[in-house]
């Protein structure tokens, strides 16, 4: 039986859990519930703290784990990363106060950094060359320079409104943009294949739609430069041998669009359909 770790809470967990139902998982009915035992499928899950994670999977305790990058790459963990899921987007920035001489990377050199994320932090510091002393947080880091615990942060940034507030402007590069992550133990990596298609098949089934419509022949070739599909269209003879019925899948944000692309080039009976579940 698979032996799978899933976020127990945090902005991970909601699109964690509501992944694993749409690809045909048993999941957890109360939040206080930390395992449960999905017999039809042969896959036991285990809700645990988003940060623990990977240090489990790593050490073979658990088979997988869904987690953030950010996460893994702070667990330093053996944890083998398997696939981008592509929710839970954060990007990863430094900020100091606004007015202050920070500018680049090299004005952290010698100075406090506060971090909810120690190892990801020095890691990427030393990569560049840059020493500072490491003041570890478990949260609020933007209060740190405040009340006189470091003279700059490293942090999640969304919309930066929160570092304002706290008087913060963000300096330096970007130092990760992290997604969360299907991870598997050490020499484990095959037995996420199965759970690996099926979460694949929730993303294709939200990314895409498909699309069906009526072409005339001697359009289809254009038409399906409209509409490659993933590998290529599907085309279908129809009564009348001078039109055709072609199928492709499509990006849902790019509906409207090709929808008019199509009709403005000669195609007709265009329809949109949504895609429950998919395998690709």
């Amino acid at each position: 039986m698979l032996r799978v770790a899933v976020p127990n809470k945090g902005i991970l967990s909601d699109s964690a859990v509501s992944m694993l139902k749409e690809a045909g998982y048993a999941t957890r009915r109360d939040s206080a519930e930390l395992h449960l035992v999905d017999q039809e499928n042969q896959i036991e899950f285990f809700y645990l703290r988003p940060r623990d994670i990977a240090t489990y999977v790593g050490s073979g305790s658990l088979d997988v784990g869904l987690t953030g990058l950010d996460l893994l790459h702070d667990s330093q963990s053996r944890a083998v990363e398997v696939a981008d899921l592509g929710f839970g987007g954060s990007t990863f920035r430094f900020a100091a106060p606004e007015g202050s001489s920070f500018r680049e990377l090299s004005d952290l050199a010698g100075k406090r950094l506060a971090t909810a994320y120690p190892n990801l932090i020095s890691d990427y510091l030393a990569s560049h060359g840059v020493s500072v002393e490491i003041v570890k947080l478990d949260g609020a880091v933007e209060s740190a320079v405040r009340l006189g615990v470091a003279d700059a942060v490293a942090d999640v940034v969304s919309t930066g409104n929160t570092l304002r507030k706290a008087g913060l402007a963000i300096f330096g590069p970007v130092i990760l943009k992290s997604t969360a992550r299907l991870i598997a133990a050490p020499g484990k990596t095959e037995l996420a294949s199965k759970l690996l298609r099926r979460l694949q098949g929730v993303i294709v089934a939200r990314e895409y739609v498909i699309f069906d419509y009526d072409c005339p022949v001697d359009l289809i070739e254009r038409a399906s430069q409209v509409t490659p599909g993933i590998e290529s269209p599907t085309i279908s003879p129809l009564a009348d041998k001078n039109w055709v019925a072609v199928r492709a899948l499509v990006k849902a944000e790019q509906t409207n669009q090709v929808m008019d692309q199509l009709y403005e080039l000669g195609a007709r009976a265009i329809l949109v359909s949504a895609i429950h579940a998919a395998r690709i």
